[in-house]
């Protein structure tokens, strides 16, 4: 078609556009297609986000204990009971994490708020505006928390259907879980039998990094955000500081939030420090919420997370804002790990194709998988790998 053009043109005419400016033109189109395509994905993802969020829940999940169902299977257990005393397990560690975090912040939470608002008249003396404004912040978060109480106290039916929308979702994620674990060498084969052409291989090898970097992910945070919430809930009570197993419940939770919970959480303990220690048991506390955070971030981190996608602090602040703004709260817990999985699948692509331009006469890569695979509870069947949650 182009020698036809060629021959067409008349002579001595040049082309229409340089070959530069069309170049640039066609990467726009890409890019404009690649952004139209992402945010339809986003769209029908907030659209049917009921159905969304259990799958992504069950992902999570299955990142977090599928080292214990794959030594389990490689126990000789059946796939089906080895997948559910999995969830089993996975019910008891959340929920049981979930009633100790709640029950804790509930009996703190009136004192953590009023110690807040002492901390924030204390501020108001040496700052004026800025502690009134805290003060101000303090009072309407209690004044809200009331009035969504009263809320659903005088709508019990629209209490009723949040909280059976909450207990459909978890059950459907505990379900999905289950199927995740037990069917993954039944998602690989349809993996390799819907793949078009010879592209199986590498889309194998995709959905495996992809899905070792949610791992990673889950494993690690779960693992420093014990550390942190431990380390600082030890040294609050060394310190006599009140409600410190309180103030050592938000440090887990914002520990699943990178950067933004921990300054969050550690600034809750400070000012509780302050409002009721004084200035010199605050500056104690921010040393001990300072020393905790160095720990995290040049030892933890980089010996526990050293295997996973690792993400520049700009990117991983850029999608909880992006999370956030999608799906508030549950979009920001969910939007550094969906991250860490794009790069585990873009770093999969960029080393294929490193691979294919330096040597495209050589065999196939094999699977990349995940980092305890090697291990001695590895089973033999690769479809108990973490791929088969990934392309579900």
């Amino acid at each position: 078609m182009r020698n036809e053009l060629e021959q067409n043109r008349p002579r001595g005419e040049a082309p229409l556009l340089p070959i530069a400016a069309r170049r640039v033109a066609a990467w726009c189109g890409v890019g404009l297609l690649v952004a139209g395509v992402v945010a339809v994905g986003v769209w029908l993802c907030v659209e049917l986000s009921t159905a969304v969020t259990p799958v992504l829940l069950a992902l999570l999940g299955s990142a977090l204990l599928g080292p214990l169902y794959r030594r389990l299977v490689a126990m000789k257990l059946n796939r089906s009971l080895a997948a559910g005393l999995t969830c089993a397990v996975l019910l008891v560690v959340v929920g049981g994490a979930g009633y100790v975090v709640v029950s804790a912040l509930v009996d703190t939470g009136d004192q953590i708020i009023a110690s807040l608002k002492d901390a924030a008249k204390q501020v108001s003396q040496h700052f004026g505006t800025a502690g009134t404004s805290l003060n101000d912040l303090a009072s309407n978060a209690k004044q809200l928390l009331g009035k969504f109480g009263g809320t659903a106290a005088s709508g019990l039916l629209a209490g009723v259907s949040i909280l059976g929308q909450f207990v459909a979702a978890a059950v459907l994620a505990l379900l999905l879980t289950f199927f995740f674990l037990r069917d993954s060498d039944k998602a690989l084969r349809a993996l390799h039998d819907w793949a078009p052409g010879e592209s199986a291989p590498q889309l194998e090898r995709m959905a495996r990094r992809g899905f070792q970097a949610i791992e990673g992910f889950m494993r690690g945070t779960t693992l420093i955000a014990l550390i942190d919430a431990t380390c600082i809930t030890v040294g609050l009570l060394v310190l006599q500081v009140p409600n410190a197993f309180g103030l050592g419940a938000l440090v887990f939770v914002g520990a699943y939030i990178p950067y933004l919970g921990a300054f969050i959480s550690g600034a809750v303990a400070v000012l509780v420090a302050l409002a009721e220690g004084g200035f010199v048991k605050a500056l104690w506390v921010l040393g001990v919420v300072l020393a905790v955070q160095v720990l995290e971030g040049h030892v933890l981190q980089p010996m526990i997370q050293s295997r996973t996608v690792q993400m520049h602090p700009a990117t991983v602040m850029l999608a909880i804002t992006a999370g956030a703004s999608v799906a508030g709260i549950l979009g920001m817990l969910l939007s550094v790990p969906l991250t860490a999985a794009v790069f585990g699948v873009l770093h999969e692509l960029r080393r294929h194709y490193a691979g294919s331009g330096t040597d495209s006469s050589g065999p196939p890569e094999g699977p990349a998988g995940p980092p305890d695979t090697a291990g001695p509870d590895a089973p033999a069947d690769p479809g108990t790998g973490p791929s088969a949650p990934a392309s579900s």
